[in-house]
């Protein structure tokens, strides 16, 4: 649009400055209808283009976010377990919302002022050079010291936009914590501790952010300096006669106007260069989030039922990233429709072996046969599909009572025996009391109920399934003697089965 308005205010300037002929006369009467609908004519279709672009922007910018935070989400349930025992899971939420929210900054705004703004330079240097070539090419010798200035501050851009994304990972993972152990936070007077974490944390995300506005500060004005000190020699080097004597005045006034026009434009591409670094530095991190190594799933064994016999082979393990033997060439051997106990004392291995059973860390020494085959000849889903696990730390999900039993392969259970392992797992004796029984909201991470509740709905989950394997780690440790005497007699009774 701006050419254009260069183009017009040659066209009326050269207008009146005719000589008073009757033919100027005529001439400037058509001109007084032609320019003024032609004015009009530009902007509204400026309006239209500027309605369908940015809408289209937004259309595309928050379906890439859209498609960015289902592959992700999609990719989390696809890592292995090392990772999250690695990674936090305020870090992991970070990149899930903050990260991509900066991605979509960087493809709607940026984009669309890169395109719009962009092609505004081309098309004001492009009449520059149609109106005057030799003062136009005094603009390309600044281009250089231009270039090396965006330079700089887009590698700074980017270190920066990296810090303040690791601050808001800091911040999301103290909230975190803070919220889901509040209660521990108010009983040992932990509140002064945490508002110092969090502060801390807020405070690093201020200073990474402040940084990066006295980059943008410095930034903008610079180049701004730059381009005005090329116009201001072009308008010298215009008001020599010798340069401009075949210039007419029109000529002289557009080529002014449209290098002055030139200042919005480069102003604006300077100002989303931290924007587009942003969402780069965003970008790089979430797709090193999507290239993370997946479980290995080589297994082509394909077993819609087992029956349940381990065999654990001089099985050595240690977890990733150590160098401590947990596990030290230890031979097991539990034949199927049997019960083994392991005791012993805190930290000798128990859940280690629990975890090793479904494959959510592999064994590296040693070999783990399921019905007597290796179990990483079995595909990870066909393994899964014939364990239960109920551990130490207990997860119900924020729905009902319903959905926490009936969870995942399990969600068309009929509620008769959705009440049956209920009843096996002595669960429905306060299940039935509830007022809206089964469906009973269970509140996130079932903080509703008390501990033995909770365990006692794991546990009628792992009934349900019916697996060949059942892993109980420490799944009765928050029930009363009566209620653990009542549910070691139903897994009794379907083991029989």
């Amino acid at each position: 649009m701006e050419p254009t308005l260069a183009y017009l205010l040659q066209l009326i300037v050269d207008t009146l400055e005719s000589p008073g002929s009757e033919g100027a006369r005529s001439n400037l009467t058509e001109d007084r209808i032609f320019i003024p609908l032609f004015i009009l004519g530009i902007f509204v279709i400026r309006g239209i283009g500027t309605f369908f672009g940015s809408y289209f922007m937004a259309l595309i910018g928050t379906k890439l976010v859209f498609d960015l935070r289902v592959d992700m989400f999609n990719k989390l349930s696809e890592l292995p377990s090392s990772y999250f025992h690695g990674e936090s899971s305020g870090r992991i939420l970070s990149k899930l919302t903050f990260n991509t929210e900066q991605v979509i900054g960087s493809v709607t705004q940026a984009v669309r002022v890169l395109l719009r703004e962009g092609l505004t330079v081309i098309g004001l240097f492009g009449f520059m050079l149609y109106t005057n070539w030799r003062l136009s090419l005094f603009f390309i010798l600044i281009i250089p010291f231009i270039a090396v200035i965006v330079g700089y501050a887009s590698k700074r851009f980017r270190k920066l936009s990296k810090r303040i994304q690791n601050a808001m990972g800091g911040i999301t993972d103290v909230a975190s914590e803070a919220i889901k152990g509040q209660e521990v936070v108010k009983i040992f007077g932990g509140k002064t501790y945490e508002r110092k974490r969090f502060y801390d944390a807020a405070y690093s995300n201020r200073r990474s952010q402040l940084k990066m506005e006295l980059t943008k500060s410095l930034n903008v004005p610079i180049i701004q300096f730059i381009v005005a000190t090329a116009l201001a020699t072009i308008i010298w080097l215009a008001l020599d006669p010798d340069i401009s004597e075949n210039m007419t005045a029109g000529h002289f006034v557009a080529f002014i106007g449209a290098a002055g026009m030139l200042s919005k434009p480069l102003r604006q591409l300077t100002e989303i260069n931290s924007i587009l670094q942003k969402g780069l530095a965003a970008a790089q991190s979430i797709f090193e989030f999507l290239d993370e190594k997946s479980e290995k799933d080589q297994g082509e064994i394909q077993a819609k039922s087992l029956q349940g016999e381990l065999v654990f082979e001089k099985v050595s393990f240690a977890y990733p990233n150590t160098d401590k033997l947990i596990l030290d060439k230890v031979n097991l051997v539990l034949p199927a429709g049997k019960t083994l106990a392991l005791v012993g004392r805190s930290g000798g291995g128990k859940s280690t072996i629990a975890n090793l059973v479904p494959r959510f860390y592999d064994i590296e020494e040693g070999a783990l046969r399921v019905d007597g085959i290796n179990a990483k000849d079995y595909g990870l889903d066909d393994l899964r599909r014939n364990i239960a696990l109920v551990n130490q730390k207990i997860v119900l999900f924020n729905g009902s009572v319903r959905e926490n039993i009936a969870y995942g392969h399990l969600a068309e259970a009929s509620d008769e025996d959705i009440i049956a392992a209920a009843k096996a797992a002595n669960a429905w004796d306060f299940i039935e009391k509830l007022e809206q029984g089964l469906d009973t909201q269970v509140g996130e991470d079932g903080t509703l109920f008390s501990g033995g509740q909770r365990q006692r709905i794991a546990i009628a989950r792992a009934i349900l399934k019916d697996a060949s394997i059942l892993i109980l780690d420490e799944a009765t440790s928050a029930l009363d003697s009566e209620s653990e005497r009542a549910i070691q007699q139903a897994l009794n009774s379907l083991m029989k089965d």
